[in-house]
């Protein structure tokens, strides 16, 4: 009788069995939660907590315009957030690579130490930033600038400000790993055979560097569209976003039904966007083809 052929050559099953731990915490932390939120999203229970059955009533109450309107606030937070971080995050990207290559090692110190701190830690600390006495009000009204603080705390604009102190490493990092593995003898070409900037920006540097800038992108705008703590935290409460209504309905008594119905069709329109999100980069970023 012929052995199976895993006994017979133990070696080529080496790669499944160090990988399957990862498959397994996956399944068990990623793919059955998602199921259980999918069949709870059409559960009908009754006020008394009772099961009666499966519906869609769950998702007819997030189709009035407050709850579309929620998730069109989650939509622009997100796109704002990725724009700001792209437009920080490039140029940063591209000193560390190529002008400040003998620092780098510092720079990425730098822009890496906030994360071995607790995320309250920076709240709190922008807190003091931006509260009206605090630090940022205080300068400029040294400074001539203002003559009365400004609310800055509990504003769309801390929000934003909060949003892209946290994101900006997850689009400077994989943008600056395209960049590192760069050849920089192409740039040097293309001002030799008279491209400008401009055009060697739009023609040689961006295609050639997409892959990074899109895993950038989506690194940012993905949880940028469920975020909660910063919109709840640094905006005072005072708008709804996609990740505070969930949260809402999860936690809250009787109502864990609808925060997986309103996560599902939330999720299905964030899907629906980073696709057309990606046809657009590429589109943008790769107007010749597709490129590494």
């Amino acid at each position: 009788m012929n052995s199976p052929p895993f006994i017979k050559d133990p070696k080529k099953q080496l790669p499944f069995a160090l990988g399957s731990p990862a498959l397994l915490w996956q399944v068990l932390f990623f793919y059955i939660p998602l199921a259980l939120i999918t069949v709870s999203g059409f559960l009908k229970v009754s006020e008394l907590g009772a099961f009666e059955g499966f519906s869609l009533e769950n998702f007819r109450l997030f189709f009035s315009p407050v709850y579309l309107k929620t998730i069109l606030a989650s939509l622009i937070l997100g796109l704002s957030n990725t724009i700001l971080c792209f437009a920080i995050a490039f140029p940063l990207a591209y000193f560390m690579a190529f002008t400040g290559r003998k620092h780098k090692n510092t720079l990425l110190f730098f822009l890496i130490v906030p994360f071995w701190t607790n995320f309250l830690l920076h709240v709190y600390a922008w807190f003091y930033v931006l509260e009206k006495h605090g630090f940022l009000n205080n300068l400029l009204i040294k400074l001539g600038i203002i003559g009365e603080p400004l609310q800055l705390l509990n504003s769309p604009l801390a929000i934003m400000i909060m949003m892209v102190y946290y994101y900006l490493p997850f689009m400077v990092l994989p943008i600056y790993s395209s960049l590192e593995r760069f050849n920089e003898s192409l740039l040097e070409a293309s001002y030799d055979l008279g491209g400008n900037f401009q055009t060697t920006l739009r023609k040689v540097l961006f295609p050639l560097t997409s892959r990074g800038i899109k895993a950038g992108v989506f690194l940012v705008y993905i949880p940028s569209f469920a975020e909660f703590a910063i919109p709840e935290l640094m905006g005072g409460d005072k708008k709804m976003f996609v990740g505070n209504v969930i949260s809402t309905f999860i936690l809250g008594e009787g109502t864990g039904s609808l925060g997986a119905a309103f996560t599902l069709l939330s999720g299905l329109i964030l899907l629906l966007s980073a696709v057309g999100l990606y046809y657009l980069l590429t589109w943008i970023l790769e107007p010749g083809g597709k490129h590494g």
